[in-house]
């Protein structure tokens, strides 16, 4: 009789343990269960990347069609999720479309985005130094030039620009020497801002030109009203000031400074 309970007992725990082995199962595919909906609802509202329709651009990059191309192609060339190929593609076309209309500014601008996705292109170097010559900043093309000659040294287009660029600037800064020195002493000046200066033949035209044109508008208007001359000579020393105080920060273009002084001073000239 006793061993008749034993047994009972054994069989009873055996379903019990059984049971909760089950269970214990159950509860487990419960959980991935709902872990998988909450990763299939997460999922599904997630809001999907926007799809860039690329074919009209494509379609007119194809056909040669400038005024389509600037039309339908920004969205490709500013898609950082579509083939980088295919925005170094478009960007350099869209470029000379805009060269083409004359829109020079914006014709760099498209080499810049070409050049920031792969700055070898010694192609869109050439262009876009081409580009800076005619536009007339020397520095900026002799740089795209000197660079395009360091990555291609056979590169027929970049060797000749750059050579011819650099015996213009030469010969430029030989007149300079001679008879068109800047308003500052170069072999002493220790400002960082007029070192610039003395080192770029462009400033250095700008920089006289400035000095020239600002002595004769404070001149005739002195000799009119001696109280405005003082003022317009203020007026002078305090861009002076400012031009030596922003040079070198970030942003900061020396160049386009002192070409908006000569611009205002000869805007004065006979008023």
């Amino acid at each position: 009789m006793a061993l008749h309970r034993v047994r009972d007992t054994e069989v009873v725990w055996s379903m019990r343990h059984n049971l909760i082995v089950r269970m214990a199962s159950v509860a487990v595919a419960c959980a991935e269960l709902l872990a998988f909906s909450h990763a299939a609802f997460a999922a599904a509202s997630e809001p999907t990347e926007e799809q860039i329709d690329s074919a009209p651009c494509m379609a007119a990059l194809t056909a040669g069609d400038d005024e389509k191309l600037i039309a339908a192609c920004a969205a490709l060339i500013g898609n950082d999720k579509a083939p980088k190929a295919d925005r170094i593609k478009v960007a350099v076309a869209r470029a000379s479309a805009f060269d083409r209309k004359g829109d020079i500014d914006r014709a760099i601008a498209d080499d810049d985005i070409a050049l920031r996705l792969d700055p070898t292109l010694v192609e869109v170097l050439t262009a876009r130094g081409e580009l800076y010559r005619r536009k007339g900043d020397r520095v900026r093309a002799l740089s795209d030039f000197g660079n395009a000659v360091k990555l291609d040294p056979n590169h027929a287009a970049a060797k000749a620009n750059y050579k011819a660029l650099s015996l213009e600037i030469e010969r430029i800064g030989a007149l300079m020497a001679v008879n068109k020195r800047p308003s500052v002493n170069c072999a002493t000046t220790k400002r960082p801002v007029e070192k610039a200066i003395c080192g770029n033949p462009e400033l250095v035209t700008l920089d006289r030109e400035i000095n020239a044109v600002n002595t004769k508008v404070v001149s005739e208007t002195g000799a009119k009203d001696p109280a405005a001359g003082r003022a317009l000579q203020r007026e002078q020393d305090d861009f002076v000031a400012r031009r030596d105080a922003e040079f070198g920060q970030a942003g900061h273009d020396l160049q386009k400074t002192m070409r908006d002084r000569l611009d205002h001073l000869l805007a004065l000239v006979g008023k």
